[in-house]
């Protein structure tokens, strides 16, 4: 009966989240952009007031140094299993204005689409989650289980404070599972759980020659070129066939037994899903695997970005005395950042013509993750999507990476149900990004039913199929 009434509470109150959704993409809560820390300030402010009004006991704003964190607390329940709901309000960067059909940081719905940056990655699904929680705790009058909340300011830039926090003192946000919906469903009518993901490595590699630019008349065919001497660096970073050329790279990289392989044909996307999706062919890789494969159980080394040298009006006619690549890595089970990023700052230093200088940095890292599908959280996650979208969900492994996850993984040692929301052409981290507001609404109701499903689990014992039997997750 409280479901019903909590279900209830959610159906009426549907205008709601597309009002806070509204709201929060107004907010140009760019994490990357210092000059935009005061509107992430604010973002925080007007989540937390949210979640006051949702109900919550107790609810704090932390400043974690510009970029907060905005936590929630309802737990009145002894014995009761502690849920920990994260999300994230920060956003990426929007690009050039003239790439948008409409204002990045102006909500227009369309149909059944709102857009605007941030829409679904990930502020849409965190006001789902808020509105199942206030379902709860305002339609039912309480929550079935203990519930924490944490939404972070910095989930784009890597989560550093909040991955800090989890590793020095994990008993702050102590839990028994925790819930993620910042994952991709295949279709607005096929819900997924995601059960692995590929960590990630920021790095950016800076060559230099000499003090300064030089005159290309005066200097031309003397001095060496940075531009250049860069390009040669990135080109050497893979091979013709498009395999990642450092020594090394692929060394701990698991070869997955055909029954797995076999599985992710079955429940992944196909080749053509993911072309139509991209927008265009892929331009690496062999034909021995599929695109679902190399995007999930293969590593991949990016190259995001390359600034250097004369970028204005007119040609420049200068020999420039240093230039930047930005690269991006994604690991698989069992790679190991520090590993990789070592391996690749070696193959960058060998790379470099003699006389030039290197310099290799990392931003930030955080290793891959590895579910259990058969564990009583996702088991719960998966009926919950049954109820919520009105059927059987996949399960698929994430070519992205959430590094929280694996912090959580690692330093918590709990279960993640990733029960996601968004879709594979709302454009995440792309100009025009958008959301599915059905989807949004089916994904609330199945945090409904997860909640109401995970109050029934015991969180020490219990039978095997109802209880929580130790972490039975593994970070790589």
């Amino acid at each position: 009966m409280e479901t019903v009434r909590a279900l209830a509470y959610a159906r009426r109150h549907r205008s709601r989240l597309i009002a806070d959704l509204g709201a929060m993409v107004r907010f140009s809560s760019v994490s990357a952009d210092p000059a935009r820390r005061a509107d992430v300030r604010r973002c925080a402010s007007w989540l937390a007031g949210r979640l006051k009004e949702a109900g919550f006991d107790e609810v704090r704003v932390l400043p974690m140094k510009g970029r907060p964190l905005v936590v929630a607390e309802w737990c009145r329940l002894t014995g009761s299993p502690t849920l920990l709901v994260y999300g994230h309000y920060d956003v990426q960067p929007p690009g050039p204005a003239s790439d948008w059909r409409t204002p990045p940081f102006e909500p227009v719905r369309v149909g059944d689409h709102l857009l605007g940056r941030g829409a679904s990655d990930d502020k849409g699904p965190v006001v789902a989650q808020v509105l199942a929680l206030e379902a709860w705790l305002r339609g039912a009058g309480r929550l079935p289980v203990n519930v924490r909340c944490v939404f972070d300011g910095e989930e784009e830039v890597g989560s550093p404070a909040l991955a800090a926090v989890l590793r020095s003192t994990p008993s702050r946000f102590r839990a028994d599972a925790a819930v993620v919906s910042d994952t991709r469903i295949p279709s607005p009518d096929r819900p997924a759980i995601t059960y692995a993901l590929r960590g990630s490595i920021g790095m950016e590699v800076e060559v230099t020659g000499g003090p300064r630019d030089l005159h290309a008349g005066a200097f031309g065919g003397a001095a060496a070129n940075a531009v250049e001497a860069l390009c040669g660096v990135v080109e050497g970073l893979h091979d013709r066939a498009g395999r990642v050329a450092v020594p090394g790279f692929y060394g701990r990289v698991r070869a997955w037994p055909a029954a797995e392989l076999a599985s992710m044909a079955r429940s992944g996307p196909s080749d053509a899903d993911l072309l139509r999706a991209a927008g265009g062919p892929p331009l690496a890789g062999g034909p021995d695997r599929s695109l679902y494969e190399r995007t999930t159980i293969h590593p991949a080394l990016n190259v995001t970005g390359v600034v250097g040298g004369h970028a204005g009006p007119g040609t420049g006619a200068i020999i420039p005395h240093r230039a930047t690549a930005k690269l991006n890595v994604r690991l698989v089970p069992d790679q190991v950042p520090r590993e990789v990023a070592s391996a690749i700052g070696s193959h960058v230093r060998q790379s470099v013509p003699r006389g030039m200088a290197s310099r290799v940095r990392v931003s930030a890292w955080s290793g891959p993750v590895l579910l259990d599908r058969s564990h009583p959280v996702l088991r719960t996650a998966a009926l919950a999507c049954r109820n919520g979208f009105g059927s059987d969900p996949v399960f698929l492994r994430s070519g992205g990476t959430i590094p929280v996850v694996e912090s959580l993984v690692r330093h918590l040692r709990i279960p993640v149900a990733m029960i996601g929301m968004a879709l594979p052409d709302d454009g995440m981290h792309a100009p025009n990004e958008k959301v599915h507001l059905p989807t949004l609404h089916r994904g609330v109701e199945t945090v409904i039913w997860f909640l109401s499903e995970l109050g029934r689990l015991q969180p020490n014992g219990g039978s095997a199929d109802r209880s929580f039997p130790g972490p039975a997750v593994k970070a790589s």
